[in-house]
């Protein structure tokens, strides 16, 4: 899809709600004159795309590409075969909002929303260490915000290997093509439990960076190490665990009442 230019189109700033709807919801998947993310760079949209399209796209993207629309199907492909999710809450009146936002921002000589732009040095093993700590806890992010092993795993997490709330990372790296999409995920993350929690502790710019540092070894780790047998492992572990147990109280109920017939026969011998 080519990415076009647009003059200015609207000539004043939608509320400033509106700019925390699409920074919270969009920003992280689309730039608005930035480049391709995980989804489309969104500068001069409306100039390509007409209104009513996008509101029967934005309202449900999943049942638009599964109906065989072209225009679907085609960004569809073009992006990997990932659905936009549909956003909780949405209504004609908040389509128009976004859309206007884009339409104001793509006139603008640099859009707000057109992308971080994170160093483009090469990443050292100084950054794979600090993401890593960070990503195990070991290193407290510095808004606050959570470890990212609570929820997560990837292939060297050592132990049982961390959270299962959300989806293992060993080759998210890969998975969302390098350091630019990553680093706007990792910015502005818009899964329904992320989202709450980063918005009031957003990572820093060096965090970011060796998060995606540590995010890019793993990936190139995962694949000679694939991540497999971790359940195995947990189940193993837990029934040894059990067997412990069983001992333990075996060897300190070993006293306990055990039997009637046998002592009262022995008792009727003496």
């Amino acid at each position: 899809m080519a990415f076009l230019a647009a003059g200015p189109l609207r000539s004043q700033a939608p509320p400033s709600d509106v700019y925390d709807d699409f920074r919270n919801n969009c920003a992280s998947c689309h730039t608005i004159g930035g480049g391709p993310l995980t989804g489309p760079d969104l500068k001069g949209l409306t100039e390509r795309t007409d209104r009513a399209w996008l509101h029967r796209f934005l309202s449900d993207p999943k049942a638009l590409i599964d109906a065989g629309d072209p225009r679907a199907a085609q960004l569809f492909q073009e992006f990997r075969g990932s659905y936009m999710p549909t956003l909780p809450g949405m209504t004609a009146e908040r389509i128009d909002a976004l859309i206007d936002l884009i339409e104001y921002e793509s006139g603008l000589e640099k859009s707000a929303f057109a992308g971080m732009r994170l160093p483009e040095r090469p990443l050292t093993e100084a950054d794979v260490l600090r993401g890593q700590a960070l990503f195990l806890g070991d290193q407290p992010l510095a808004r606050g915000g959570p470890a990212c092993l609570h929820c997560h795993s990837t292939v060297s997490v050592p132990g049982f290997g961390g959270g299962r709330l959300g989806p293992d990372l060993s080759t998210v790296y890969a998975r969302m093509e390098g350091r630019k999409a990553l680093g706007a995920w990792l910015m502005a993350p818009p899964s329904p439990v992320m989202a709450p929690v980063f918005q009031r502790h957003p990572l820093e710019e060096e965090e970011v960076l060796g998060l995606v540092a540590f995010l890019q070894e793993e990936s190139r780790r995962a694949g000679v190490e694939p991540v497999q047998g971790r359940e195995v492992d947990l189940l193993l572990a837990g029934s040894s665990l059990a067997a412990l147990v069983l001992v333990a109280f075996d060897f300190l109920w070993r006293r306990r009442y055990r039997a009637t017939r046998r002592p009262l026969l022995e008792s009727t011998r003496r």
